[in-house]
């Protein structure tokens, strides 16, 4: 099942808002619930699922910035089952950040059944192993993005994140969403983020420019 990969509203202190953004007016949503506070990578947000990868929008054109992912994980497409996607950040290209010491040019968020996405704990473990009715056991490798923060939400905790220089980079910012699972209709009061202030929003014209290769640690290819 492709599917567009949903808008995720933007906290109500989020200082990296733009005209088109929409931005929560509560957090009640989150209050009592166990969370996961994750990096927001300055990527490409892109699914793969059976039959095609491909970034947000399910008709998205081929870019020289999707290659890798799509050489190294493309053979996912003919083995996925058909309501199975797996949604994650593509970091090959540089957009506004600058990555050195990344572990990988694709890392995971979510994996969606349908219209459900997987709890935290059913993604984590499904990003490194996948059955299949064939009996055939895969390994997928695919590293989650760093976690920040998980437990009861606290809204002073989270509000008081520092973004700072991590080794890969600067912090684009982070990304808030529920532990268990829920489905794509209650995605907009079960994710959120934050995006620093003065982050240069890229999405449109750096397709435009030379691609410029972020790096990985030393060793990795």
């Amino acid at each position: 099942m492709l599917i567009k990969y949903p808008r995720t509203y933007h906290l109500p202190w989020s200082p990296g808002t733009t005209k088109d953004d929409k931005i929560l007016k509560s957090t009640e949503h989150f209050e009592g619930k166990r969370v996961i506070v994750t990096e927001k990578l300055d990527g490409e947000n892109t699914t793969i699922a059976k039959g095609r990868i491909y970034a947000r929008s399910v008709d998205s054109k081929d870019h020289p910035s999707r290659h890798w992912l799509k050489n190294t994980f493309g053979y996912l497409t003919n083995i996925l089952e058909e309501d199975i996607r797996i949604c994650g950040e593509n970091v090959f290209a540089e957009h506004s950040i600058s990555y050195k010491n990344l572990i990988s040019y694709f890392y995971g968020f979510s994996i969606w059944e349908n219209t459900k996405c997987l709890s935290w704990e059913e993604t984590v473990e499904n990003f490194f192993l996948f059955e299949y009715v064939t009996t055939e056991l895969l390994v997928l490798n695919i590293p989650h993005v760093p976690v920040i923060y998980d437990g009861i939400w606290d809204e002073d905790t989270i509000r008081n994140i520092k973004i700072q220089q991590t080794e890969k980079g600067d912090m684009e910012g982070y990304v808030v969403r529920l532990a268990k699972s829920f489905s794509i209709e209650e995605f907009p009061v079960s994710v959120a983020k934050f995006v620093r202030a003065g982050h240069v929003q890229t999405d449109e014209h750096w397709l435009n420019k030379p691609v410029v290769k972020n790096k990985l640690i030393k060793g990795l290819r």
